[in-house]
């Protein structure tokens, strides 16, 4: 169940918001101190933020030295660069790119993940909280809170969230497109809350009205063709995964490129439906096991070996070649058992002979 309406006050009040940012980035800190010993922020140069003595962290996917920072550093520099924006009336694709700053790495410009993801949620609502309800950086400071709670699976509160966005676009007024991204984000939550069918009901209606609006080559488009394509997956419906993942994949390739996060995700779940699904042929299961080497080439290389989308090829593709291994052995058996009854039927068929010629 969702948090009592008595526990959201963080909804609504400044303060306890930034009471609940300062929990989340100590959290952050605490979990990445490993990682982050003996390192500086590569914004303030610092160990120890100056202010508020919290501890790095980088949950991104910067390798080496790169990408140590402190979560008040980074929501620092994201406030200034969206405030910039707005002082100076920039058109939307650069509001957009200064936007991503309350959720991605500026040096690897992938997304923050986990704890780390949290607390920048958390970080991005103190900051915004305070401003009326129809405001567009209010609008997707509570989007990005909710998915920063998901990110660190805190699916309750997320919940909360994303029942209290939606209930706000529709009191506003919003468009149907707006409503269906807050649709689409509570379908992946219902998925993480083990909700299967209701996932899939609203990750299909996300998609399918996705696909109006803004054509098959939108990223929005993509991104719900992919969480639309996971909960075909869940619920096994793999023939049904494939369809749709053969669609999808190669528009994904054209637009974004091999090394999109969107492009590796859906080239995953169409390698994993392809040797799953019960109908799976010796081909299909090659034909995964060889996507699925590929994929994680590429996902290493981009993401890095401790992304969790790495790690999840990894697994799948040591259950891949295990599927593949049993497989051949089976084929094996199969031809060999076939050889063997083939020369006993033409010995039969010899004896037979030589009896008749005897007889």
């Amino acid at each position: 169940m969702a948090a009592p309406a008595a526990d959201r006050g963080w909804l609504h009040d400044a303060d306890l918001a930034a009471q609940k940012s300062n929990e989340a980035v100590a959290v952050a800190a605490e979990k990445c101190a490993d990682d982050t010993k003996g390192q500086t922020c590569y914004i303030c140069t610092e160990a120890l933020h100056w202010k508020t003595k919290e501890g790095l962290v980088r949950m991104c996917s910067c390798r080496g030295t790169a990408g140590f920072v402190h979560v008040s550093c980074l929501a620092e520099q994201a406030k200034i660069l969206v405030a910039e924006a707005e002082e100076n009336n920039l058109d939307w694709k650069v509001r957009d790119a200064r936007w991503k700053r309350w959720y991605s790495c500026s040096l690897c410009e992938q997304r923050y993940q986990g704890v780390v993801q949290c607390a920048l949620g958390w970080a991005c609502w103190k900051t915004y909280v305070g401003r009326p309800e129809g405001n567009v950086a209010r609008s997707l400071a509570m989007t990005s809170l909710g998915n920063g709670l998901s990110a660190a699976e805190h699916h309750e509160d997320a919940l909360t969230v994303r029942e209290a966005e939606l209930a706000m676009k529709r009191r506003l007024g919003a468009s149907e497109a707006s409503i269906l991204v807050v649709q689409g984000n509570l379908g992946n939550l219902y998925d993480k809350l083990g909700r299967l069918e209701q996932a899939l009901q609203m990750r299909q209606d996300a998609y399918s009205g996705h696909l109006k609006f803004y054509g098959e080559e939108h990223e929005d488009t993509v991104r719900t063709a992919n969480n639309y394509a996971a909960s075909l997956y869940n619920l096994q419906s793999f023939e049904e995964a494939k369809l749709l993942l053969r669609r999808t994949v190669p528009v994904a390739r054209r637009v974004f490129g091999d090394d999109h996060r969107l492009t590796l995700s859906l080239g995953w779940m169409y390698a994993m439906a392809l040797y799953l699904d019960e109908g799976a042929t010796l081909d299909d299961t090659i034909e995964s096991v060889n996507t699925l080497e590929e994929l994680e080439r590429t996902a290493r290389r981009v993401l890095g070996g401790a992304h969790p989308l790495t790690t999840a090829m990894e697994d799948n593709l040591r259950q891949a070649r295990a599927a593949l291994r049993e497989e051949v052995r089976e084929e094996a058996r199969t031809r060999g058992a076939a050889i063997i009854y083939a020369a006993a039927a033409l010995a039969v068929a010899a004896v037979l002979v030589l009896r008749k010629k005897l007889t």
